[in-house]
């Protein structure tokens, strides 16, 4: 039987791992042009959020050649780069998108594991 206090632990958690499920998530996706490198994060990333946040993000995708004034606003310095604006902390993900388990850590979908 579990005592009144942890009974408010485990439905604290249970709450708190509810509302984790429910979150909405922003995505911006930075890319520079059409290019090989930048069709290759879009499709990783469209196919990762398809799978882990189905119905529950939405992502803008950003061409940096056709706006390049958002960079220096965000302060992108590379591309590709993912912003997770949503829910907060802000993150940025710099670089490849190629491997998912760098994606669902750097989106805090996955905690990060021990070597």
């Amino acid at each position: 039987m579990l005592k009144p206090e942890s009974q408010s632990t485990t439905e604290a958690f249970e709450a708190a791992l509810q509302a984790s499920t429910e979150q909405h998530y922003e995505l911006r996706l930075y890319i520079a042009g059409m290019t090989p490198r930048s069709q290759e994060a879009l499709r990783n990333v469209t196919q990762i959020c398809e799978q882990h946040l189905a119905g529950r993000y939405t992502l803008q995708v950003i061409d940096l050649y056709q706006n390049p004034v958002l960079a220096a606003g965000e302060q992108i310095i590379a591309a590709p780069t993912l912003i997770r604006t949503l829910p907060l902390p802000l993150r940025k993900l710099i670089g490849s998108m190629a491997d998912e388990e760098r994606v669902l850590v750097g989106l805090d979908l996955k905690p990060i594991e021990p070597p």
